[in-house]
């Protein structure tokens, strides 16, 4: 299970290796992926609060990076956090999420993205429910449910 100084570490000392890596050019990804999809993964955009269709789903299964369908979340480890964003408390797995400092907008920060394909997806918090007392806070618009009967 990782933990915020696990999350520390990866992002000051650099991340596990992903399964396999996806690498497309803007024009590739401006083909497969909405404006809006394209403006929070690949420009580290975000969606205004209780927008995501994503925010209050409920539905048994996994969740997916959008843009290159890496397994990223399971459901079980899904909360209502009441920030408006999907809220999860582990990656599915270890190597899944990649960890970045981000100092932007005068706030620091832990980036995280799809270590598969860099795409933006949220960033991660250390005020999230036990046992790992993280809260990734994602963007709907970075990720995809796939329920259950497709996930298996």
């Amino acid at each position: 299970m990782i933990n915020w100084n696990d999350v520390i570490k990866f992002a000051n000392k650099g991340n596990l290796l992903p399964d396999r890596r996806v690498e497309k050019t803007e024009k590739e990804w401006k083909v497969i992926l909405s404006p809006e999809q394209f403006r929070i993964t690949r420009l580290k955009g975000t969606e205004r609060a209780g927008s995501g269709a994503l925010c209050h789903a409920h539905d048994a299964g996994k969740y997916s990076c959008i843009c290159c369908d890496t397994l990223l979340f399971d459901s079980s480890i899904k909360f209502e956090s009441g920030t408006g964003w999907p809220s999860f408390t582990q990656p599915i797995k270890e190597n899944a999420i990649k960890y970045k400092n981000d100092a932007s907008f005068g706030r620091v920060r832990i980036e995280v993205m799809c270590n598969t394909c860099d795409g933006h997806l949220g960033h991660v918090f250390p005020d999230g429910p036990e046992p790992s007392g993280l809260r990734y806070c994602i963007n709907s618009e970075a990720i995809q449910l796939i329920k259950s009967e497709k996930a298996e």
